[in-house]
C-alpha cells in the first residue's frame, strides 16, 4: 500500500509539474544576424529578410512576425514573393530554391516550407549553365523566370517547381538574334537581371553581364529588340508606361532606353550623378511616378571611388531635391512603399536593409525623415555588455519613462509604420515590462518587453558625467552646407565607443520608487532618479579604497574616469545625483540597490561596499582579496599573464594528481580491502543518488578567488530569533559568504543619523562549511578582527563559486522586493516562522536555518558532464489551470545551456530542459530571468532569443495573413500605349489553360485552411453555372 501510494503522490507530483512548467521559446527580439536578401510582397504589406544562417523571417503590422529555417546550411541571396499570394520563394547559395507559404491553421498563421527545386542542365553541362543568377516571379503568380550564369534563361511552373522545357530560353536562341557586329566583339555573360514589362506581361527584359538587354517575347518567344550598352550591367528598371528602360552600369553611370520598336543603338540619355572621376557601380536603380510632379529616382552607390568609396549611399533625387542617405553599414537591398489602394500611387516610403540594421525614410514628409521601427531594432547600436529585467512595471512610472523618451524621437516621422500586413491576434500583454540593456558606449537602453515587439523606450547617456574625447558640437546628422555629394547620415548604429571604461556593466531598477543604479567597467557606480525637468547639476564622486590600506598591491589596469566639476544639463528622464569611486578602478560585478533603506551595494574583484545615497556616505568597506591573487590587480586588459598563470595551475594540478596516483599504486596492496570496502560504500550511494558526483575541493590558490559574484539585502533574523533586522550579504568567487547586520536610524531621523554596519558579537558566528556539509570545528573557523567583523562567515570546502543568496521567509517563500508590501503587490512576510538562507554556489544549492546559520539540506548539480550553475533567478510559477495556486522556484542556467528549475523551499530539482548551445558561451553568460519564468539571451550580438518555462505566461505571436482578394480592378492593367492590345495572362493551348488552373486551385485548397476552400469551391461552382447557361444558350441559338 505505501509503494502505491508513493507512486500516486509521483503521479500527482507530475500532473502539477505540467501545468506549472512548460519549455518554449517563443520569438526573437532584434536585428537578424547577417541579413543577406530582403524581399517585399505590396499586396500583402509583408517584409521578408534572408539571412546568411538560413533563416527566412516575415514582418507586417506590429506583433504580425514568422519565421523559417531553411534545412540546408546555406546563405539566403534572394527573396521573392508571387504576386498576389501568400507564397514566397527563396534561392540559396547552394543553388537550391525553396517554396514557402502561410498556411492558416486553427485560426493562426504559420510559414511552412511547401517544396524545394534545384535545375537540372543536360548530361555533361557545366554547373554555371545551371547556376541561377536572377529570378523573376512572374505577375501570372504561376511562373518563375531563372536567368542563369550560362546565360539561359529557365521557365519553371510553380508552386510545383515543374520546369517548361518547351518554353526555356537558351543563350543560342538570344545570340542567333544578336547582330553580328556585336556579339562579334564580346561574349553576352551571365544573366544579370530579369524584368517584366509593367503593362504587357508577354515582354521580358534580359540584361546580361557584359551590358547586353534583349527585350523576349514570352507569346512568340522571340526577341524583339535588342539594346547594346557599353559598360558592365548592374541593374535594370522598366518605367510605369512601359516605353523606357533604366540601366545602371559599373563605371557609376546610369543610361534611359526607349522600349518598344526597333533596334537602339544610342542611349536617350546617360549620366554620370557624382562626377568625372571613377566611381564605384551604381547596384540597383529605380524610377517611381509622381501624379503631379517629375519623378522620383532613387539608386544605391555610384560614389566617386578615391574619395568616398567607403561610402554605403542611396541617393534620392526628385524635382529640385538631391540627397545622398549616408549609411551605417553596408547595403544589402531597398524597397519603396507606394500609397493608393492598388499600390500605384506616390512613393510614400524608403525601406532600407543594410547589414546592421533597417531604416524607413518618409517620402512624403518634408526633409525625409526617418521613421521610428516598432521592430527590428538595432540592439547592437553599441555593444550590449549587460541586461536586466524588471516585471510588472506601475502606470506612473511608465507613462514618465515613455515621457521622457518621446522628447528624444522629436526627429522622427509622425507618420505610423508603413509595413502594416496581418492582423495581430496576440491578447494585450497582463503586464508592463521593462528589459533594461547596458551597452559599450555607456548608455542604457529600455525597452518595452511586454509583448512580440521590443519597442524602444527611452535611452540614457552616463557619458556626460565624465570627460571623454567626443565634441559636444560635432553634429553627425548634417552635412556641410553646399557638400557634394550632398550626404545625409541616417542610421542609429555605431559600435565605435569613444572611451571603453564608459561601459554599463550592472544595472539595477526600483520600479515603486523610480530610483536606478548603474555601474561601469572602471568601478563607477551612479545613482540615478527620475525627473520630468531638465536640471543642471554637479555630481561628485565619493571614492572607495576597497584594499583597505593593504600594501604590496599595484594596480596594473584602466584608469579610473575623469569626472567633470562643473555643473552638466541633464536632460528630462532619468538623472545622476550620487557617484561613488571604486579604486583600484575595477569591473563592477555585483550591484544592488534598496530604494525603502536608501542604500546601494556593489563589489569587485577586490572587495564590495555599501553607500549611503541620501546621506551620500559609505557605510561599509570590505577587502576580499587574496593575498596570494595577483591576477586580481590586473585588470581585463592585462590578459597574457593570466593565460601563463592558467597553465601553470593547470600543469601543477596535472602533477599533483600523478604524484598522488603513484602513491596510490605504492599502497595499493596494503589497503586494497578497505577500498573495496569503500568502492561498495560509493556505489551504494551511487544508487540512491545516480545524478549526483562527490564535489571536489577547489584550491585557494584559484585566480580572482575575492571577486564578488552576488550580493543581497534581506530583512531577516542574524543575531537571534526574536529580533529581525535589516542584513546585506555577500558571496564570492571563492565560496564564501559575508553578512553584516545593518542599523538604520527611525525614519524621521534618517536624513541626519548615520546607517552603522554592526560587528559580529562573538567568533562563533563565523562558520566553515565543506563540500554540502556544515562544520563549527574551530579549527575550520577564522577569527575576524575589528572593526570589520561580520556578523556571519560561510566558507564552502569545496569553494565554488557564490553566485546567489536568497533568504525565505517562515513560509518559505522569498522575500519579496523593497517597498513591495508597502505597494500591496505582495504579501508581508511571514516572521512568525524560522527564516532560511538558501545559498547557491555553481555546484550546489544549500540551504542554512537562520540566525544559527546550520546547514538543513542541499542539491548538488549533476556534474558528470561538467555542469556548472551559470545565471539564477527566483520566479514565480503560476498554474495554467488554476488562476489561485503557484511556486516560487530557482530558474538555472548551467555551463551545458540546460534550463532547471528547483523548488523552493525544499531545493528539489523539478524539470530541466535544453536551452542554450554549450559551445555559445557569451548567449550563456547573457542570460537574464524575469520574475514570472521567461528569459532572454543573445543568440547573436543583435538578436534576443525570448524563452519561457512557465505553463501560464507565455509571450509569442499569434497572428493571420489571408489570401489578397483580387478584385476586377486589381487585376486590370492602365492601358497599353500605341494600340498594345493588353493581355491577362500567358498564351498558352487551351488545354495547358484548363489543366493550369486545376491544378492551382487543388494546391490552394490543400494549403489553406477550410474557410479558404470552401470560398474557392463556391466560385468554382458559380463559374460553371454561369459556364452551363452560356453553353445551353450558344446550343438553343
Amino acid at each position: 500500500m505505501k509503494r502505491f501510494r508513493r507512486h500516486g503522490q509521483e503521479s500527482q507530483r507530475d500532473r502539477l509539474k505540467q501545468e506549472l512548467f512548460q519549455f518554449n521559446k517563443t520569438v526573437e527580439h532584434g536585428f537578424p544576424h547577417q541579413p543577406s536578401a530582403l524581399g517585399y510582397s505590396p499586396s500583402l504589406q509583408l517584409l521578408a529578410i534572408g539571412t546568411r544562417s538560413g533563416a527566412i523571417k516575415l514582418y507586417g503590422a506590429p506583433g504580425v512576425e514568422f519565421m523559417g529555417l531553411h534545412d540546408e546550411n546555406a546563405a539566403v541571396t534572394q527573396v521573392h514573393f508571387l504576386p498576389h499570394q501568400v507564397e514566397l520563394v527563396t534561392l540559396l547559395d547552394d543553388n537550391s530554391l525553396h517554396m514557402w507559404t502561410l498556411k492558416a491553421h486553427k485560426g493562426l498563421s504559420e510559414l511552412l516550407e511547401i517544396g524545394r527545386f534545384t535545375l537540372t542542365g543536360p548530361p555533361g553541362a557545366p554547373p554555371s549553365v545551371t547556376r541561377v543568377t536572377a529570378v523573376l516571379a512572374h505577375s501570372s503568380g504561376e511562373l518563375l523566370l531563372l536567368g542563369t550564369e550560362g546565360g539561359h534563361v529557365f521557365i519553371v511552373e510553380v508552386p510545383g517547381f515543374r520546369e517548361l522545357e518547351e518554353r526555356n530560353i537558351s543563350l543560342d536562341q538570344v545570340a542567333s538574334s544578336v547582330p553580328d557586329d556585336y556579339i562579334g566583339r564580346r561574349n553576352l555573360e551571365h544573366v544579370e537581371t530579369l524584368q517584366e514589362n509593367p503593362v504587357d506581361p508577354n515582354l521580358i527584359v534580359i540584361g546580361y553581364g557584359r551590358g547586353l538587354m534583349v527585350i523576349w517575347n514570352l507569346e512568340k518567344q522571340k526577341a524583339v529588340q535588342h539594346i547594346p550598352a557599353t559598360q558592365q550591367l548592374e541593374s535594370m528598371w522598366w518605367t510605369e508606361d512601359g516605353g523606357h528602360l533604366l540601366s545602371s552600369h559599373s563605371d557609376g553611370s546610369y543610361c534611359r532606353w526607349m522600349a518598344g520598336g526597333e533596334d537602339v543603338n544610342e542611349e536617350e540619355k546617360s549620366d554620370i550623378p557624382y562626377g568625372h572621376f571613377p566611381c564605384k557601380a551604381i547596384s540597383k536603380i529605380i524610377q517611381l511616378p509622381t501624379e503631379t510632379g517629375p519623378p522620383f529616382l532613387l539608386f544605391s552607390g555610384g560614389m566617386p571611388r578615391a574619395s568616398y568609396g567607403d561610402r554605403h549611399c542611396i541617393t534620392v533625387i526628385h524635382s529640385k531635391i538631391h540627397v545622398a542617405l549616408d549609411f551605417t553599414s553596408r547595403i544589402i537591398d531597398f524597397f519603396t512603399i507606394r500609397g493608393g489602394p492598388q499600390h500605384t500611387g506616390d512613393p510614400s516610403a524608403l525601406v532600407v536593409l543594410v547589414e546592421e540594421e533597417l531604416v524607413v525614410i518618409d517620402l512624403q514628409t518634408e526633409g525625409w525623415p526617418v521613421i521610428q521601427t516598432p521592430y527590428l531594432v538595432p540592439l547592437h547600436s553599441s555593444a550590449i555588455t549587460c541586461s536586466h529585467h524588471v516585471s510588472a512595471i506601475p502606470l506612473k512610472l511608465w507613462e514618465r519613462v515613455l515621457a521622457a523618451g518621446d522628447l528624444q524621437s522629436t526627429h522622427y516621422s509622425k507618420k505610423p509604420w508603413p509595413i502594416t500586413g496581418g492582423q495581430n491576434l496576440a491578447p494585450d500583454p497582463p503586464q508592463r515590462d521593462l528589459l533594461l540593456t547596458g551597452h559599450e558606449d555607456g548608455t542604457v537602453r529600455f525597452w518595452d518587453a511586454s509583448g512580440v515587439c521590443l519597442y524602444p523606450m527611452y535611452k540614457l547617456s552616463t557619458s556626460g558625467v565624465f570627460h571623454t574625447d567626443t565634441d559636444p558640437n560635432d553634429n553627425m546628422n548634417q552635412g556641410t552646407e553646399g557638400e557634394w555629394p550632398p550626404f545625409r547620415k541616417v542610421g542609429c548604429f555605431d559600435p565605435y565607443s569613444d572611451d571603453p571604461r564608459l561601459g554599463i556593466q550592472k544595472i539595477h531598477l526600483c520600479k515603486y520608487s523610480g530610483y536606478l543604479t548603474v555601474a561601469g567597467t572602471a568601478g563607477q557606480i551612479l545613482v540615478l532618479e527620475l525627473n520630468d525637468e531638465a536640471a543642471e547639476q554637479t555630481v561628485e564622486a565619493k571614492v572607495v579604497d576597497l584594499l583597505q590600506g593593504q600594501e604590496g598591491f599595484r594596480w596594473k589596469g584602466h584608469t579610473q574616469l575623469d569626472v567633470r566639476q562643473e555643473p552638466v544639463l541633464f536632460p528630462p528622464g532619468f538623472q545622476p545625483f550620487a557617484l561613488v569611486q571604486c579604486q583600484p578602478p575595477a569591473v563592477v560585478t555585483a550591484l544592488t540597490l534598496h530604494s525603502e533603506w536608501k542604500l546601494v551595494a556593489f563589489g569587485t574583484s577586490h572587495g564590495f561596499g555599501l553607500y549611503d545615497y541620501q546621506q551620500k556616505n559609505n557605510v561599509l568597506v570590505r577587502c576580499t582579496l587574496n593575498p596570494s591573487d595577483q591576477l586580481a590587480m590586473e585588470g581585463p586588459l592585462s590578459r597574457v599573464k593570466s593565460i601563463k598563470k592558467s597553465l601553470r595551475q593547470s600543469f601543477r594540478r596535472i602533477r599533483r594528481s600523478r604524484v598522488s596516483l603513484r602513491k596510490h599504486h605504492v599502497n595499493n596492496a596494503a589497503k586494497l580491502q578497505d577500498a573495496n570496502a569503500r568502492l561498495e560504500a560509493e556505489l551504494a550511494e551511487m544508487e540512491l543518488a545516480p545524478v549526483q558526483r562527490k564535489i571536489e575541493a577547489r584550491s585557494s590558490d584559484d585566480s580572482f578567488t575575492g571577486l564578488v559574484r552576488t550580493i543581497y539585502f534581506a530583512d531577516s533574523f542574524l543575531s537571534d530569533s526574536s529580533h529581525n533586522t535589516p542584513s546585506l550579504w555577500a558571496g564570492t568567487n571563492g565560496g564564501c559568504v559575508f553578512a553584516y547586520m545593518l542599523r538604520l536610524p527611525a525614519v524621521e531621523r534618517r536624513a541626519d543619523e548615520p546607517v552603522t554596519a554592526a560587528p559580529g558579537k562573538n567568533p562563533q558566528g563565523i562558520l566553515g562549511g565543506g563540500g554540502g556539509e556544515m562544520s563549527t570545528s574551530s579549527s575550520r573557523c577564522n577569527v575576524l578582527l575589528p572593526p570589520l567583523v561580520p556578523a556571519k562567515e560561510i566558507q564552502l570546502m569545496h569553494r565554488a563559486p557564490v553566485v546567489g543568496i536568497v533568504v525565505l521567509d517562515g513560509h518559505g517563500a522569498p522575500l519579496p522586493e523593497p517597498l513591495e508590501v508597502a505597494h500591496d503587490l505582495a504579501r508581508s512576510p511571514d516572521m512568525q516562522g524560522s527564516h532560511h538562507l538558501v545559498v547557491i554556489s555553481e555546484e550546489q544549492f544549500k540551504v542554512f536555518t537562520l540566525p544559527k546559520v546550520s546547514a538543513k539540506t542541499k542539491l548538488k548539480l549533476t556534474a558528470v558532464d561538467g555542469s556548472r550553475v551559470r545565471r539564477v533567478g527566483v520566479a514565480w510559477f503560476g498554474s495554467s489551470r488554476s488562476e489561485d495556486y503557484g511556486e516560487s522556484g530557482l530558474v538555472v542556467l548551467t555551463n551545458q545551456g540546460d534550463v532547471h528549475v528547483v523548488s523552493l523551499p525544499g531545493v528539489k530539482m523539478q524539470v530541466h530542459y535544453p536551452c542554450v548551445r554549450r559551445e555559445d558561451v557569451s548567449g550563456i553568460a547573457s542570460c537574464v530571468f524575469t520574475k514570472h519564468g521567461q528569459g532572454f539571451y543573445l543568440i547573436s550580438p543583435s538578436e534576443f532569443e525570448r524563452f519561457s518555462v512557465s505553463a501560464r505566461y507565455l509571450v509569442e505571436p499569434r497572428c493571420l495573413v489571408e489570401v489578397p482578394v483580387r478584385t476586377g480592378a486589381a487585376t486590370q492593367r492602365r492601358p497599353p500605349p500605341d494600340g498594345v492590345p493588353p493581355a491577362h495572362r500567358l498564351p498558352s493551348a487551351d488545354g495547358e489553360a484548363a489543366e493550369s488552373a486545376a491544378r492551382r486551385v487543388m494546391e490552394h485548397a490543400l494549403l489553406n485552411d477550410e474557410k479558404v476552400l470552401q470560398e474557392i469551391q463556391e466560385s468554382l461552382e458559380g463559374e460553371q453555372t454561369s459556364l452551363l447557361e452560356n453553353n445551353v444558350k450558344n446550343a438553343v441559338a
